[in-house]
Parts: structure tokens; C-alpha cells; sequence
């Protein structure tokens, strides 16, 4: 039995290994959804590498021996803290497709440093004892490995339920303002069921993970608990979840996306669309919120006052644009200006997209040769020529 739980585990691995890869290629394929799958291909990356790290485990012949024990002291196969965030992240990219990930949310993941204290640790010891400085005997270093392993899944149980609470209160608050018709989320109808039922199945999950880490935190009866039951009342609905996510999740990428058939949608009155129109301009031109580099379809029409798919037919219907196309019309407008000024010409590309409100130098340059027709170093050069002409 136990053999055929091994095998079990390890085709988990090798699913989720697979699917990691569909979904950042499909995303590739489809800019639009990009980010969230990106976002859902990691998690299920990580599920998959701790069902890796529990497979080898149980192969003594690969680590009872000094370069086995060596590569699992040194290689972090559980990296379980960035979980949370990422579902959080995935939850919120799903729900807005324009929200984007900056470098304002990197704090988010600092805690990845329990995952991998114990490794940086373990070569540190191995440098130590290579170079002389610590003195050939018997620390027990082992030991250490086991017990802090054993104590690092609190945080990392904390941390997974603390980021579905988040994302429970971002889905409930993006839900009432939805059921309002006010501004501040995109989600409703069908689109509403799979994050809900995601963080359902999460919740159940952590749920299962405290039954199990309760006693396995004791000492009395960690053995006890491990010697009977190993970790496959864990690890085999981490595999399930896998399997799902997979199946589930790379499908409902291809969700429709929203705007396709404007005939759908009842036409917006005259002056709605003029009063709408007016508050557009007045936060970008006034307020400048283009400045933002996290401005999303939803943020921007909560400036506005109205609701974002109403702002997403006006752009489209009324202005003949995307969201990120009328945006980045205002970036790049304004590095131009930028570059025009003699004291600007110090700057880096890169601290001029970023401080125009672009939040990733590829997107940038994407955008502004797709404006302008010449990438940013060639308009540079135009104008540098322009003004030694002059």
C-alpha cells in the first residue's frame, strides 16, 4: 500500500510539473489572462515540488547516502510560505485582469525566509566545516534540520490561512460593491463561481492541515502519528488538490473575456456617457492618475464613479480603446515631454518609464513602440538630433 501512495504522489508531482508549464505557455498565448495563470502556475509548482520532496524522501536509496543527504540539506523542496500571497494574487488578477503585479507587493513574499533559513543554514555549516572554522565533531546538525522543519509548518499554516481571510474579505467586499452596481470590482454571474469555490476548497484544505498539525506539533504524539500514518493524510489530498487545479484551472483560464458582445449590454444613455467621459478626463488630466502604476480598469472607474464595465463600453464603444491602450497613451505621452527636457536626458529609460507610471520596463517599451513606431532609445536619439539641429 504504501508503495502505490508513493507512486500516487509522485504522478501528483509530475502533473502539477506539467500543468505549471501549460499555463505559463498558454499564458503566453493569451496576454489578457497572462498574470493569473503565471500566478496559479506557481502554486500549483510549489504543491508540487513539497509532493517531489516527500516522494525522495521515502526512496531510501536516494538519500541515505552522503551526496543524498547533502542535495536535501542544500535544495529547498518545500516552499510553502508564498502560498498564501499567491492565492491572494491569483484571486485578485482573476478578478480585475487589469490589476498587475509591482514591486510594492514583493513584502508580501519576505517570509519565503522560513522556507529557506534551514538550507542557507546547512551551507553555511558545510562552509564552516570545509574551511576549518568550526572544529571536526558531531553537532547534531541533523537534528536541527528535522525539529525546525517540523516546527516551520505553524508559520506556514499560519500564513495560508491568514491570506484566505484576505482574499475571503476581498471577495466579499468586491461582491457587495458588485451587487451595488457602484465601481471597485469586476466580478459577478458566472465569473463569481470559480474564486469562491477555490477558496472553499482552500479553506477545507487548511482545515485537514491543522487536524493533522496539531498532534504532529506535539511531541508526545509526533512519532506516534508519523510512524502510523506517514504523511499521506496530507500529501494525498495535496495531490487531489493538484489533479483539480490542473484540470480546473487551466480550463477556466479561457473564460470569455469581458466586452465581447457589446449586444449583450443595453446602449448607455447620451449623458451618462458625457458625464462619464468628463470625470475620465478630469482624473487623468487633472488628477493624473495614470501616474498610478497599479492603476486598474476597477480603480480608475471607482475615481470616476461609475461602474467598470460601464467605463470598459465607454473606452470601447465611445473611444475606440482598450483600458491599457488609452492609459499608456497618457505614459508615454508624458516621457515624451520628458525627453524633450534637457535635465531628463540624465535619466535611465528605465526611471523614466517607471516614475510615468509604467510599473515593468518590457511593457514600456512594448507600449511606446506601438505608439510612436520607434522604441524608446531611437526616439531619444531623434530628439537629440532634433535639438542639435535647432
Amino acid at each position: 500500500m504504501t508503495r502505490i501512495f508513493s507512486s500516487f504522489i509522485l504522478l501528483g508531482a509530475l502533473q502539477g510539473f506539467i500543468v505549471s508549464v501549460l499555463l505559463v505557455s498558454s499564458g503566453r498565448r493569451d496576454p489578457a489572462g497572462a498574470q493569473s495563470k503565471r500566478l496559479l502556475a506557481i502554486v500549483i509548482f510549489l504543491l508540487a515540488l513539497c509532493c517531489l520532496n516527500l516522494y525522495l524522501f521515502e526512496q531510501p536509496a536516494l538519500l541515505n547516502t552522503p551526496i543524498g543527504n547533502l542535495l536535501s540539506a542544500l535544495i529547498p523542496l518545500v516552499i510553502a510560505m508564498p502560498i498564501g500571497p499567491l492565492f491572494y494574487f491569483y484571486i485578485r488578477s482573476y478578478v480585475e485582469p487589469e490589476f498587475r503585479m509591482s514591486r510594492k507587493y514583493r513584502v508580501h513574499f519576505y517570509s519565503v525566509v522560513v522556507d529557506l533559513f534551514q538550507h542557507v543554514a546547512a551551507l553555511l555549516f558545510i562552509i564552516g566545516l570545509i574551511t576549518g572554522l568550526l572544529p571536526q565533531r558531531n553537532y547534531h546538525f541533523g537534528d536541527f534540520m528535522d525539529y525546525y522543519d517540523q516546527y516551520a509548518d505553524i508559520p506556514r499554516w499560519l500564513s495560508l490561512v491568514i491570506y484566505l481571510c484576505v482574499s475571503a474579505r476581498y471577495l466579499k467586499r468586491v461582491g457587495k460593491t458588485a451587487a451595488s452596481g457602484a465601481a471597485g470590482g469586476t466580478l459577478g454571474g458566472p465569473a463569481a463561481a470559480w474564486p469562491k469555490t477555490l477558496l472553499r476548497v482552500f479553506i477545507a484544505f487548511s482545515i485537514l492541515w491543522l487536524v493533522f498539525l496539531i498532534p504532529y506539533e506535539l511531541p508526545r504524539y509526533s512519532d506516534a502519528l508519523i510512524n502510523r500514518f506517514d504523511w499521506y493524510p496530507l500529501y494525498l489530498p495535496i495531490v487531489l488538490l493538484i489533479y483539480w487545479l490542473g484540470i480546473k484551472g487551466y480550463f477556466i483560464s479561457y473564460r470569455p473575456a469581458p466586452g465581447k458582445n457589446p449586444a449583450a449590454r443595453p446602449a448607455l444613455a447620451p449623458k451618462a456617457v458625457e458625464e462619464a467621459v468628463l470625470a475620465l478626463k478630469k482624473a487623468m488630466e487633472e488628477e493624473k492618475c495614470w501616474l498610478d502604476p497599479d492603476l486598474s480598469l476597477a480603480l480608475l472607474a471607482q475615481r470616476c464613479g461609475v461602474a467598470p464595465k460601464t467605463l470598459s463600453a465607454i473606452l470601447n464603444q465611445h473611444l475606440g480603446k482598450a483600458f491599457n491602450e488609452y492609459v499608456n497613451e497618457y505614459r508615454i505621452a508624458a516621457v515624451k515631454a520628458r525627453l524633450m527636457q534637457p535635465q531628463s536626458r540624465e535619466l535611465t529609460i528605465a526611471a523614466l518609464a517607471y516614475e510615468c507610471g509604467f510599473n515593468s520596463l518590457p511593457t514600456f517599451q512594448r507600449a511606446f513602440k506601438s505608439i510612436t513606431g520607434l522604441t524608446p532609445k531611437e526616439y531619444g536619439q531623434k530628439v537629440l538630433e532634433k535639438t542639435a539641429n535647432s
